[in-house]
């Protein structure tokens, strides 16, 4: 229950400051969690940022305002934390569709994002299988795109999707590279409000790393050609679940990690750490393709 009435504190919150400069650390601290956890979990419950909630939040005032009052355009940008009318009427258009000029016409169409209201409902009840382990320092090859929006959104189900499709070759030297042919890394990072960092990488070691930078050995620069970086993932403790067995485990994956969200932090001594979060794909065919599934590691620190 102190989950739930911190995360409405926190809602409250950003509502009584919607015309003030809203610090992230205040707002998760009502929640009594770090700001990092609180952003996380906020994005993966809500579907879209904090950032995106306050933004959308002050928009939807800002036009209600215009259409209903005499307020000049540059006062209501100043008043929602705008600092000029530029890049008020940007963001303006790109929410409701018209420049704020326009939103006292008559028959204008505005669009409103309504203020979260937290309802309490008896959910749970389900068994959660995981363990708890600390991982020793990996160094893993891979290659990134920049995904927008939040990490478990169905964008984020069809950039991976389109991403996967797209660098066949890249995956297939992966596999080629490293000595565990049926794991695949995907990993995320470096988290905002303007979206996230999605790595495909795979675990190798020294000898192919160094072979890899040196084009005489190998005729080849792959680290320039196949856009190869290497990723340091750091000794850290991670909270770890798992998708059960099956052929097509990633809905399953995306429902866990909500139900993650919702429920085991809520009730654990843990928040999310300030770190990358890992997704171990066993994607290999022993044992058919009925036997795929997928390892959620969730970096975690005590409260």
């Amino acid at each position: 229950m102190n989950t739930i009435i911190g995360l409405q504190k926190a809602i409250d919150y950003i509502e009584e400051n919607l015309t003030e400069k809203i610090d992230y650390e205040a707002v998760a601290a009502q929640a009594y969690a770090s700001s990092y956890h609180f952003q996380r979990v906020f994005s993966i419950l809500c579907g879209f940022t904090l950032g995106e909630y306050i933004r959308g939040r002050r928009l939807s005032l800002a036009g209600a305002e215009l259409a209903a009052t005499d307020a000049k355009v540059i006062d209501v940008a100043m008043k929602y934390g705008y600092e000029s009318p530029d890049s008020f009427a940007k963001a303006f258009q790109k929410f409701h569709g018209i420049l704020p000029s326009k939103a006292r016409n008559n028959g204008s169409h505005l669009k409103s994002m309504s203020r979260l209201v937290l309802k309490i409902s008896l959910e749970g009840g389900m068994s959660m299988d995981y363990r708890i382990e600390t991982k020793a320092k990996m160094t893993l090859l891979g290659y990134k795109r920049r995904f927008e929006g939040t990490p478990y959104d169905d964008l984020r189900y069809d950039q991976e999707k389109n991403m996967f499709m797209s660098t066949r070759a890249c995956q297939w030297m992966l596999k080629g590279i490293t000595n565990d042919k049926l794991s695949q890394y995907c990993v995320l990072t470096n988290m905002d409000d303007a979206g996230y960092d999605f790595y495909v990488a795979a675990a190798v070691g020294e000898y192919e790393l160094e072979n890899l930078y040196n084009s005489s050995v190998t005729g080849i620069d792959f680290m320039e050609k196949f856009e190869f970086e290497q990723i340091v993932i750091p000794e850290r403790t991670y909270v770890v679940f798992e998708t059960k067995k099956q052929h097509m485990p990633i809905p399953e994956y995306f429902d866990i990690r909500r139900q993650i969200a919702a429920e085991w932090f809520s009730n654990a001594e843990y928040q999310i750490a300030d770190a990358p979060e890992l997704a171990v794909y066993h994607w290999g065919i022993v044992g058919g393709f009925k036997e795929r599934s997928i390892e959620i590691w969730i970096p975690i620190e005590k409260k």
